[in-house]
This record gives structure tokens, C-alpha cells and sequence, in this order.
């Protein structure tokens, strides 16, 4: 009998780039100051790593590439281009595979190097702006002004990148609602195909954590305003909300984060970096150093086999307007959804979520407290787990199901 082949699956591709010129106050992410000479030697160790995780991808097609960090821009175009004409010629590429960018508005002003991006296959660009006032980005550590915002994006139209997203950020430190509405109607006046909008975190270690008590702050029903405001604002403008903090004109959605969301597979690259691939997620330890010699040494790593996926079935898509889908639930992970779905009609009825069909949803008052309704839900489905162990142990099989 002639085996059978297995069929071709899609991947996702992200590679960190840890430098960048100056790290911002609020950051928590694996970042180091811009080293020029640590570049060649990291530019050289991420090919080695991708060529040695080739072979495994030989049955995937890979449709998404995001190039994020850290600002990947300051690497340059020429390590940017050597990375991704070896992710094409040792990877089975889609015709239309997204490639992203992350840039800061400081480093992509010119256009005759994003246009030399563009032609080597990078074709979505995603731009920290965070702010529009230039004294919130200096309070907070950026290094760039509203101006150089409003050149990178004529750069990039003129380079003719046609997929451009920004990048901002509410409750920032002195942030006033109208500062915020400021923000946002200068955003949608540069005519970007998607937005991300975060509401700043306070990371312990940061230097913002340190002076938390005197930054002044936005209360939790001041960011609440901010946000509400967004997906309101933003709806009426054409941008549709498909995930707590992403909008987007129709068709541009980050096709590389809703990997992300839907448990898609994707492969990390560089210290810091996480992967869900093969069944597997792992990250790799956030030392440069090491990476750079080739010891890639991971700092977690966890079996999920497709059958034990309902936890983040559910975490995860309940943070999209797409929601979970209650038959999809059962038929794939053989569990009964109506525990989850009686906790969810008490919070229909308090406005925080929708029932379409068999698809639950939150709306946008229900993702401002998103966390709590994960949690109660992912609880309901613990303790269903539990009761069928503890009737399996004692032979009572009526209650299994």
C-alpha cells in the first residue's frame, strides 16, 4: 500500500531583531542598545539558525513573515534582504506571503531604501508611532517627533508600500482624553490599513515601573474611556475591530498575528523568541551572546498534543471579534460547551457578550474586562475536567462525556 503523503500545512515565520537605538520606558521586551557590532555577528547566526530549521518546514508552506523586535529596521537593508533571500530560496514560500517590517518613524524615512525593501519582498510595514504629541513620546523615552511620523509615511507610499500599519499606545503617562483623540485623528489622517492600539502595561523592571507613583497615570475608567472611544471612532472610519487592540480596513488584517489567535503554527528566530510548532511551543533564553556562537539553548519548552488545545482554543479566540464557536468546540476536543455557555449567558445579559449562532463573542465592554471572563470561563472548564477524572477513577463512565 503506497503511504500516504501528509498534506502541506501553513507556517508562520518570525525573526527578532533585539536592537534598538534607544530603549523606550515602558518596554519589557528583549532589546538591546544598537550595537553595530554585534550585527554581522547576529545577522550571520539567525541564517545558520533558519537553515538548520528548513528541513522541518519541508512540509509546510510558509504564508506569513514578520521580521519584529526591538526595531528591525536599524539592522539595515542589506542584513535585512541577506535574511529574507535565504528564507526564500531554503523555504516553500505562498505566492502572497505578508511580510512585515516593524520600524521606528526615525528609521524609515528614506524612501529609496524602503522602496529597495519592497522590492526584495518585504511588503507590509508596521510604524511605532504610539503617540502624535511629541511631549508624551519625550516623557515616555521615544526618540522620534510626530514629523518624522508623517515623513516615513510618505516614504513608504512613495516606495509603494501599499499595507502600512501604526502603532499606538493610551494611558500614557499625562494623557488626557483629548490628547488621545488627538492621537487617533492624527493617525487616521495619514490613511494607514491597520491600527493596533494598546493600553499601556506597567512592567515591573522598567524604568517607568520605578516612577509609576508620580507619572501621572490614566486611571482604569479613564484607559476604559480611551478605549471605548477607539472602536467607535475607528468603526466610523472604516476600520473593523477583529481583536481586543487590532483594526483594520477590510482585507488587511495582520494575516502573521492572527496566527497568533487561531492556533496557527509559527517558527521563532533570535533569543526571546517563541514558537508553536510541530505540537511543541518553546522559547528560546534571551542571551545575544549565546545565540550569536549557535548555542541555542531554550528557556521553556511544552507538548500540546491538538486534542489538549481547548484551554487555548478558548483564551485565545474569546480576544477576537471572530469568538469561539461552541460546536466547533465539541466536535473538536470532545467536550461539552454548555457549562462555558451557561457562565456566558450571565454575561450576555450584563452586555459583555453575544451569542451568535452557535458562536459566543465579546463586545467591546466585554474585552475591557476580558481577563475575568477568560478566567471564569477557563475555571468552568477545569473543574467539568476534574469531575470526569474523579467519576473515571471510580468507574461511574455516565458522567464522562
Amino acid at each position: 500500500m503506497k503511504k500516504e503523503t501528509p498534506a502541506i500545512r501553513p507556517l508562520g515565520l518570525y525573526v527578532h531583531i533585539p536592537f534598538c537605538k534607544q530603549k523606550c520606558d515602558y518596554c519589557d521586551f528583549y532589546s538591546l542598545a544598537h550595537s553595530e557590532e554585534k550585527m554581522d555577528g547576529y545577522t550571520a547566526a539567525l541564517i545558520s539558525h533558519l537553515e538548520e530549521v528548513a528541513p522541518r518546514a519541508e512540509r509546510h508552506t510558509v504564508d506569513t513573515v514578520y521580521f519584529g523586535g526591538g526595531t528591525p529596521s536599524y539592522l539595515g537593508e542589506k542584513r535585512l534582504i541577506k535574511i529574507l533571500k535565504v528564507i526564500e530560496k531554503r523555504y516553500k514560500l505562498a505566492k502572497d506571503t505578508e511580510i512585515t517590517l516593524e520600524a521606528n518613524p526615525d528609521s524609515a524615512g528614506d524612501f529609496k531604501v524602503l522602496r529597495s525593501l519592497r522590492r526584495a519582498g518585504f511588503n507590509r510595514l508596521s510604524l511605532g508611532v504610539q503617540a502624535t504629541d511629541d511631549a508624551l513620546l519625550k516623557n515616555i523615552g521615544r526618540i522620534h517627533t510626530f514629523e518624522q511620523v508623517r515623513l516615513a509615511v510618505e516614504a513608504a507610499r512613495k516606495a509603494k508600500i501599499k499595507n502600512l500599519s501604526l502603532d499606538l499606545i493610551y494611558g500614557l503617562p499625562g494623557q488626557s482624553l483629548a490628547q488621545w483623540q488627538t492621537t487617533l485623528a492624527d493617525a487616521v489622517a495619514l490613511s494607514p490599513e491597520h491600527l493596533s492600539c494598546y493600553g499601556l502595561k506597567v512592567e515591573e523592571g522598567t524604568p517607568l515601573y520605578t516612577r509609576r507613583e508620580n507619572a501621572g497615570l490614566p486611571d482604569d475608567d479613564a484607559q476604559a474611556d480611551m478605549y471605548l472611544y477607539t472602536v467607535d471612532y475607528l468603526k466610523e472610519r472604516g476600520y473593523e475591530q477583529y481583536e481586543i487592540s487590532n483594526f483594520a480596513r477590510p482585507g488587511y488584517e495582520s494575516r502573521h498575528n492572527l496566527k497568533y489567535w487561531t492556533l496557527g503554527e509559527y517558527a521563532g528566530f533570535g533569543p526571546g523568541a517563541h514558537s508553536d510548532f510541530g505540537d511543541v511551543r518553546f522559547a528560546y533564553e534571551k542571551d545575544i551572546d549565546r545565540y550569536i556562537k549557535g548555542d541555542l539553548r531554550l528557556s521553556e519548552t511544552q507538548n500540546i498534543p491538538p486534542r489538549e488545545r481547548d484551554i487555548e482554543y478558548l483564551m485565545l479566540g474569546l480576544r477576537t471579534t471572530a469568538g469561539v464557536d461552541a460546536k466547533a468546540f465539541e466536535n473538536r476536543f470532545r467536550e461539552r460547551f454548555d457549562p462555558m455557555g451557561a457562565l456566558l449567558e450571565t454575561y450576555e445579559k450584563q452586555g459583555w457578550c453575544r451569542r451568535q449562532g452557535s458562536v459566543w463573542h465579546l463586545t467591546p465592554t466585554g474585552f475591557l474586562v476580558s481577563n475575568q471572563i477568560i478566567g471564569n470561563v477557563l475555571d468552568v472548564l477545569a473543574e467539568g475536567k476534574a469531575r470526569r477524572a474523579a467519576a473515571a477513577a471510580r468507574g461511574d463512565f455516565r458522567v464522562i462525556k
